[in-house]
Parts: structure tokens; C-alpha cells; sequence
């Protein structure tokens, strides 16, 4: 199984303390669906950056990089356009408990 980054990227600065009702429910389901990969084991870590710039991190394994670009695809804020992702192979090198 190899770990992948991905980065979403919001479509505006300070995007967290504007994000309208429609973007919140699209992001409700992109909250529930990575609740969902952590239960189910593939997910790592995620959260978003803080301050004016919200790019959200994601970190997972996958067992290929077509596997880890369905990951990606399928989350509920790029299916609906609003951010944009970016995928690239990572390792965690220093994790604690590790």
C-alpha cells in the first residue's frame, strides 16, 4: 500500500468564513466521506490549513496511483466543482507512534 498527499484547494481566500449554505452542504458530505475512509482504514489525516488560505490536506494510502486518483475524484468537493485537487506521492516518514 503506498500514502498519498492530496491538496484541495478552495476557490477563494478566506473560504472557511464565507462558504455559503450550498458550500456547506457539499462540504458536510466531503466531512462525512472522509469520516467514512478513516472507519474503513485508508485514511491517515485531514484537515484544513487556517487563515486567509483553506487548503485542505488529505494524507491516505492507496494501492496505485490510478486507485489514490479515484480517491480523489470521487470526493464530494471536486465532483461538485468547488475546489480543485492536487495528488502527489508521499511517506510518512516521522509519525509519532511510529
Amino acid at each position: 500500500m503506498s500514502e498519498w498527499i492530496a491538496f484541495l484547494h478552495a476557490p477563494r481566500e478566506h473560504f472557511a468564513e464565507t462558504m455559503t449554505p450550498d458550500e456547506q452542504a457539499v462540504f458536510g458530505a466531503h466531512a462525512a466521506r472522509l469520516e467514512r475512509l478513516l472507519d474503513e482504514g485508508p485514511l491517515i489525516l485531514a484537515g484544513p490549513t487556517l487563515g486567509a488560505v483553506n487548503t485542505g490536506i488529505v494524507v491516505f494510502e492507496a494501492p496505485d496511483e490510478a486507485a489514490a486518483q479515484r480517491i480523489l475524484d470521487e470526493d464530494p468537493v471536486i465532483v461538485a466543482g468547488l475546489c480543485s485537487g492536487e495528488l502527489r506521492p508521499f511517506r510518512a516518514t516521522f509519525l509519532r507512534g511510529r
